[in-house]
């Protein structure tokens, strides 16, 4: 009954967030569309800011499950790599990626890169890097600063592709700019 209550809260919210805005969108009017009361949102998320992270957490999940698939259909490890990074730029000119994760959550909730999720993200990321100079396709090079450094740069890209006046038109110029940041990790010889 919990998760029921929890999935109602959070379908709703995604769905007013995404439409409406963080903002503008009231907590009467989330918890009317779920069928339930105020003391439902505030019991299970504390507060609209508890429900908005409960959103992002669901979105980033998503996210994730995405970035491995595209990864996975890559014909070598560091293009894998490299796809991961490319998708969550990609992912910013998705509306409602684009309104939750990287315009309202950021206002509401502070800095994207000290969110628990990162936390798991920075995680595998220096694991795949360090895999990478393990098998001599990278520079010998800290894979846990490497890490910071390349989830800083795809996160600062979407920010910047989501936040642009053309979205559109920032992309490809992010994504070029990433990759060939990326890509000064490689061993020269490649």
């Amino acid at each position: 009954m919990v998760e029921e209550t929890r999935g109602k809260l959070i379908q709703a919210a995604r769905k007013a967030f995404a439409s409406k805005g963080y903002a503008a969108a009231s907590m009467d009017d989330l918890t009317a569309e779920a069928g339930l009361t105020r003391g439902a949102l505030y019991h299970n998320f504390g507060d609209k800011k508890g429900l908005l992270q409960a959103v992002i957490d669901q979105i980033d999940a998503e996210m994730l499950a995405r970035m491995r698939v595209a990864s996975s259909q890559a014909e070598t490890p560091w293009l894998g790599f490299m796809t991961e990074g490319v998708a969550y730029i990609e992912m910013a000119l998705e509306p409602e990626i684009q309104r939750i994760m990287l315009l309202d959550g950021p206002a509401v909730l502070g800095d994207p890169s000290q969110w628990p999720n990162q936390t798991a993200c920075l995680r595998t990321t220096t694991q795949a890097i360090q895999k990478l100079v393990d098998d001599g396709v990278v520079k010998s090079v800290d894979a846990e600063a490497a890490a910071m450094l390349i989830n800083g740069a795809a996160l600062n890209a979407a920010l910047w592709v989501a936040a642009a006046k053309d979205p559109a038109a920032a992309l490809p110029k992010a994504v070029d700019a990433f990759r060939e940041l990326a890509s000064g990790l490689l061993r020269s010889e490649r």
